[in-house]
């Protein structure tokens, strides 16, 4: 294949999601934007821009969640979310973005505040929360307010983080803060508000005319002042949104380490440039590509130093460094593979019995060595059929996934192309909380391709036209084509993101930054967890 030929296909991807990027980043549009302004406020963006270190990377997580549903109406779900940095230290940061909807909170607002609050809970770092929110959407609320994973589960993770994680919450009331979520910056640490634009309370002037008969200003009601210096409730009283990011990142800036961040030291650029993967990722995802030359994009120019790089090498193991980190690398090989083992060759992206074995011996000694993981995937799934089953693929595919989920290290995967299959969870899929998933835009993600779908859901009508000389009609044509296309529409990168499924789809460009920072983070993990919470690792013995 032309390299011209594949480069068209990943920039094609590149270029569709920068376009659909922009829409969701503009929030509400240029109007409420202006509004925004008007009212003396920065937006979400803005805030967040001015918060974090300049000139350092920032991973959204969950941009592109619900950009397909409510007819648009709800870009971002209505608060930014993502990992960045304050004077050198990583931090999570979540904003109500006042421009969609008065910041109110949809059903997916609360997925992504949760997921940006397991994030810190799992890395053990501080989180801000830059609060501008009119409160529940209420045409939604069934979808708000009830449930385990409701809004109230944001409100206990506040109070786990407060009383035995010790982990580090700030947050500044830059607009209103109505109602139960009130709560969110009053079980934190801290909390600043703006004076003027700024209102927190159980509930508006309206409400409490309503229900008392009063009649009381917003300021005089729940205004930053009566917050400082009347009801105690507030911190710090500050003069506009410029004063309140500035003074966040002092109090950033005053947090003790747990732990010293790891050295800096001199990193060897990769040894293949960034711009080469448009060329090495093929056209078509069904074809094959040099895995290892994707890895010497990803990674330190010291390279892979592979383990049994001959035994089993549809799997991929070795160790490397990220920006100076260690990792150990999990990748799927995307060729034919003839080796030492009789037979045919294997086909690379398929998890064979010898490989499984590999992979989870490979995750022990990285968890004994105290190495986070990086896995690669590009995975189409085990093998099947009778040879793979009296191999013991079953029992051998279960070591793998044991192995990966009982890892204490840290996890931090990229989908390259494939993620199909139970494949898909033997490669740290989000079921097994990894720390972060990212995803390039050539990533599908599905139990299996559509060409296959077809033919699991119409081989039998299609046998039975054979044996009778006949071909399939237009209603059947009709019909297959429907499955093929909603199998590609949910395959697609996007509609992962859009569910929460990936943390952020990357362009090739973000791709070493983002990885640097999130590992980065992911080293104050203390250990296993389930979910967001840490587990005793002496019950049931000793860690081996």
């Amino acid at each position: 294949m032309a390299g011209a030929e594949a480069a068209s296909r990943l920039e094609g991807l590149v270029a569709e999601l920068e376009e659909l990027r922009a829409t969701l980043r503009k929030g509400g549009g240029d109007a409420r934007i202006a509004r925004q302004h008007s009212q003396g406020k920065l937006t979400a963006r803005e805030r967040i821009t001015r918060l974090l270190d300049p000139d350092e990377p920032f991973v959204e997580v969950g941009l592109l969640v619900a950009h397909d549903l409510y007819d648009g109406a709800a870009p971002g779900a209505g608060v930014v979310t993502g990992v960045g940095r304050v004077h050198g230290r990583e931090i999570v940061v979540v904003a109500n973005d006042a421009t969609v909807k008065a910041g109110s909170w949809w059903p997916e607002t609360i997925t992504k505040i949760l997921r940006a609050q397991e994030i810190a809970m799992r890395c053990r770092i501080p989180i801000v929360y830059l609060v501008d929110s009119a409160g529940v959407n209420l045409p939604y609320q069934g979808g708000v307010f009830p449930g385990q994973y409701g809004a109230a589960r944001i409100f206990y993770y506040n109070s786990i983080m407060r009383r035995h994680l010790r982990v580090p919450q700030l947050a500044a009331v830059m607009g209103p803060c109505i109602a139960g979520g009130a709560y969110l910056p009053a079980l934190s640490d801290v909390i600043l508000m703006v004076e003027g634009t700024s209102f927190m309370g159980l509930g508006g002037p309206n409400l409490v005319k309503g229900a008392t008969g009063q009649t009381v200003e917003r300021e005089d009601l729940g205004g930053a002042r009566v917050h400082t210096e009347v009801s105690g409730v507030a911190h710090y009283a500050v003069e506009n949104d410029e004063a309140c990011v500035e003074k966040l990142r002092e109090l950033v800036s005053e947090l003790p380490w747990d732990s010293a961040p790891p050295p800096a030291g001199s990193v060897a650029e990769p040894r293949r440039p960034i711009d080469a993967l448009a060329e090495l990722l093929p056209d078509n995802h069904r074809q094959p590509y040099d895995m290892y030359a994707v890895l010497e994009v990803i990674l330190d120019g010291e390279g892979l130093d592979e383990f049994q790089p001959d035994h089993a090498a549809e799997m991929i193991c070795g160790t490397g460094f990220i920006d100076g980190m260690p990792v150990g690398v999990i990748a799927n090989r995307r060729s034919m593979v003839k080796d030492a083992r009789p037979g045919p060759p294997r086909f690379g992206g398929i998890v064979y019995t010898e490989s499984a074995r590999k992979v989870a011996y490979f995750i022990e000694t990285m968890n004994r060595h105290r190495t986070p993981l990086l896995f690669v995937q590009d995975v189409s799934g085990f093998m099947v059929g009778p040879e793979a089953e009296h191999s013991g693929i079953i029992r051998a595919g279960a070591q793998f996934v044991e192995a990966m989920a009982t890892a204490e290290v840290p996890k931090l995967v990229v989908t390259i192309n494939h993620a199909s299959g139970a494949g898909y969870y033997a490669m740290a899929g989000q079921g097994f909380d990894p720390d972060f998933i990212l995803s390039l835009p050539t990533g599908r993600m599905g139990v299996m391709e559509g060409e296959s779908a077809v033919v699991a859901l119409f081989s039998r009508q299609i046998d039975k036209l054979k044996a009778e000389g006949k071909v399939p009609d237009e209603d059947l044509t009709t019909k297959m084509d429907a499955v093929r296309a909603d199998y590609e529409r949910q395959l697609d990168a996007r509609f992962a993101a859009a569910r929460g499924f990936v943390d952020e789809v990357v362009t090739p460009d973000e791709l070493r930054p983002a990885l640097s920072l999130l590992l980065r983070a992911a080293l104050h993990n203390p250990g296993p967890h389930l979910g967001a919470f840490h587990l005793d690792s002496h019950v049931g013995g000793d860690r081996g």
